[in-house]
């Protein structure tokens, strides 16, 4: 076994590698960028490393600096993580060259299954059934065209260097696919240096079901699969596993596929192979594709160790060390069932738009097993992915677990950025979702419904409303104290309220045209004669409501400079980022909804459209330009001339 290891990452997935390295008495060195000055994952290892700046690309995106630390800290191998370098055969090929290990797969595995298109060439000489579509070198847009017309709309066009649903696009009609090539092909570049795309037939109800596997370099073993088609733009948001509605023949033949691409490419590590899944009917044998496979430790796995008992990342240590397997198949078993949900730092209400903002207060429960990079007082930088943590239960059957994954969601407590918590929540009431019809256009069939559900509780408000006049404490112990108005106006940043002091123990807040009658009795809080599990807490960003849905009022600043009025013909910045680019001109006239401009941030491309009819009076961003959030970037002409 090592006696230390660098890990060449960031965040919950350095701090998970922390974790087992320090159950295994291996030593550790962290790396961090200017932005990760103060991470808990710098926190927790033994020594901690600065590589660069800010951007991926000047710290943990450069092979060198991170080779050069695990050398001067006396390292002996390098864990990647996911993300990154990951899955990078040249970084490999420099970690072994520099007489280091690297912790995962060869570099000529890695470049075996790098590119989409070559990847299903090879596993179709291994007997892996593959997608039909088009995986050739052409790139030519019109050559694309032909092929997607040659294997019938819908279609995908997908990144071959791509992932995370980077570079992906749903093409429905022939009239659509010259923009959604364009498109595809632009943020992959971005993403990945490399633009070409492959496409592939969409499959009209599919689920995203991928096998985890392990291999030693000469043989390979699965553990059984996860269910990710709980999916939104094509990024997972709750994962499980076993995959529900999984039979015994589908799910042999899904894991001899899957062990047989392992040991195709001689792969060591622990690795993913992802089938797309058509469950129109059920779950079939001849009813799963090969996708593409992820050549590192997957987000999700923690899903897997929950129902297998095995500690993944372990493995990955062990057997990079020098060891073979630990087990064989024949010794593998499934156990209850386990949930993932990804909890970000996104508004919900704007579109899922990703979020910044220093976590004033952050709490979990300590039911669910929590993967966190962050803790309380950490800002959530706009360099990086905004999450914030993954809330991973386990139960003896799927309807223990996907209850205890809701209560332990209602019970995580997070402000000083907006969440998908409540998001979260709606999904694990959804009553299809509950009984396992799940595929990957669930949520957006059904978005309206569960951002509804998301949407902010009038009555938590209410709650809130004590927590910035100061009396949440006095009523939890007991009554209210009287020194102040017995009525008065509480204001926030957004709103304001009408509270009334009617005695101990009893307050009357009025707020959005309605009367809401609040008391505390029996060690919990009564609105409107109905009991609530809720708890108000005051931090520095303002006051919150936990419990249920969940709030934050920010209070008004007294000493805060006003500013214009921003109408409707203003669109600004929603957050920090670059102006990748730029549709319109000083006096184009643009309808309602049409593209003004794409903005790079939180590794996504996001666009930026119309409010509103209207002619452009001023474009204030040019492409290339790094915008701070609330930045104007195009001005519409007055709508009164």
């Amino acid at each position: 076994m090592f006696r230390k290891i660098l890990i060449a990452n960031r965040g919950e997935i350095a701090c998970r590698v922390i974790d087992t390295a320090r159950k295994l008495g291996v030593g550790t060195v962290a790396v961090w960028s200017d932005a990760d000055r103060g991470a808990r994952h710098v926190a927790l290892a033994d020594e901690a490393v600065h590589i660069g700046g800010s951007a991926p690309r000047d710290s943990y995106l450069r092979g060198d600096a991170i080779i050069r630390a695990a050398l001067e800290t006396g390292a002996q191998a390098i864990h990647p993580g996911y993300g990154f370098l990951s899955e990078n055969p040249d970084f490999v090929d420099a970690v072994t060259a520099a007489g280091l290990v690297f912790i995962g797969p060869s570099a000529a595995a890695i470049r075996k299954m790098g590119l989409k298109d070559a990847a299903k060439v090879l596993m179709e000489r291994a007997g892996v059934p593959v997608v039909p579509g088009y995986h050739g070198a052409d790139q030519d847009s019109a050559h694309l065209a032909r092929q997607a017309d040659g294997i019938g709309y819908p279609v995908l066009i997908k990144a071959v260097a791509g992932g995370g649903g980077k570079g992906m696009r749903l093409v429905e009609s022939p009239a659509d696919f010259a923009a959604a090539l364009a498109s595809a092909q632009g943020e992959a570049a971005t993403a990945f240096g490399n633009s070409a795309v492959l496409i592939e037939k969409f499959v009209p109800k599919p689920r995203h079901i991928e096998v985890q596997v392990f291999g030693d370099g000469i043989r390979a073993v699965h553990l059984f699969e996860r269910d990710c088609s709980l999916q939104r733009r094509h990024q997972k948001v709750i994962e499980e596993a076993p995959a529900p509605g999984m039979t015994r023949a589908m799910r042999a033949a899904m894991g001899a596929a899957a062990v047989r691409a392992a040991e195709a490419i001689g792969y060591s590590g622990a690795g993913t192979i992802e089938f797309i899944v058509d469950g129109s009917d059920g779950l079939r044998p001849d009813r799963f594709w090969f996708m593409e496979m992820n050549t590192r430790l997957q987000v999700e796995h923690p899903v897997t160790e929950a129902i297998t008992g095995i500690d993944l990342v372990e493995w990955q240590l062990r057997v990079a060390s020098g060891e073979n397997l630990p087990l064989r198949q024949e010794d593998l078993h499934i156990t209850g069932h386990a949930f993932e949900a990804r909890l970000y730092a996104e508004d919900v209400l704007a579109g899922f738009l990703p979020a910044t903002g220093t976590l004033a207060h952050l709490r979990f429960p300590d039911t669910a097993r929590i993967e966190a990079g962050v803790r309380a007082g950490d800002t959530i930088s706009p360099w990086y992915d905004p999450m914030i943590a993954k809330v991973v239960t386990h139960g003896a059957t799927r309807a223990i677990a996907l209850r205890a994954l809701e209560t332990a969601l209602a019970e995580t407590e997070v402000a000083g950025s907006v969440t998908n918590v409540d998001f979260l929540i709606a999904l694990t009431r959804h009553e299809g979702f509950g009984r396992g019809e799940v595929d990957t256009g669930l949520i957006g069939r059904d978005l309206d419904d569960l951002i509804r559900a998301a949407e902010p509780d009038p009555r938590a408000r209410a709650l809130a409303v004590l927590g910035l006049a100061g009396l949440d404490d006095p009523m939890v112990r007991g009554g209210i104290t009287l020194w102040q108005p017995l009525r008065r106006t509480i204001a926030w940043q957004g709103g304001d309220a009408v509270l009334e002091v009617l005695g101990p123990g009893a307050a009357r807040v009025t707020l959005d045209g309605r009367t809401h009658e609040i008391g505390y009795e029996g060690g919990r809080w009564w609105v409107d004669g109905s009991p609530r599990r809720s708890r108000i807490v005051t931090h520095a960003a303002g006051t919150s409501v936990f419990g249920g849905r969940s709030l934050t009022l920010v209070p008004l600043d007294p000493l805060a400079r006003g500013g214009a009025e921003v109408g409707g013909g203003l669109t600004l910045s929603p957050m920090p980022g670059l102006v990748k680019a730029v549709f319109v001109t000083t006096g184009q006239e643009v309808a309602s909804g049409d593209r003004l401009a794409i903005l790079e941030a939180m590794k996504m491309e996001h666009t930026l459209t119309a409010a509103r009819d209207g002619r452009v009076a001023e474009v204030l961003a040019r492409a290339g330009d790094q915008v701070e959030a609330g930045a104007p970037l195009i001005r519409l002409e007055d709508e009164d001339g």
